[in-house]
């Protein structure tokens, strides 16, 4: 019913910049919430930031707060991570995620892309 794409992913060196896309196509609904989660190795996925359907309502992890930021188009159905002063610590594959409804949780998430792989250098 949904796909998800991200895009924009790559190697960077530390406070470096990266912007990530997620294209959504399929039946989306009028109104979804956006999500956008990260995995790195060795590690849990945890949840990185999310954006209401409007764009007028965001939340950051902790970690990223201040130097990530999301936004979304919705003529084109793409929503953006924004990431300025990359750590080696940011690297990981990004996932965004589609649901209903503002949350850092997984659950609450029904459908996802593949991931984007982002490698930040020290």
């Amino acid at each position: 019913q949904v796909q998800l794409v991200e895009s924009g992913g790559g190697l960077v060196q530390a406070g470096g910049s990266l912007r990530l896309s997620c294209a959504a196509s399929g039946r989306t609904g009028s109104w979804y919430t956006m999500g956008w989660f990260r995995q790195a190795a060795g590690k849990e996925r945890e949840f990185v930031a999310t954006i209401s359907s409007s764009g007028g309502l965001t939340a950051y992890a902790d970690s990223v707060k201040g130097r990530f930021k999301t936004s979304r188009d919705n003529a084109k159905n793409t929503v953006y991570l924004q990431m300025n002063s990359l750590k080696p610590e940011d690297t990981a594959v990004y996932y965004c995620a589609l649901g209903s409804k503002i949350t850092g949780w997984m659950r609450d998430y029904d459908y996802w892309g593949r991931g984007t792989q982002v490698t930040v250098s020290s």
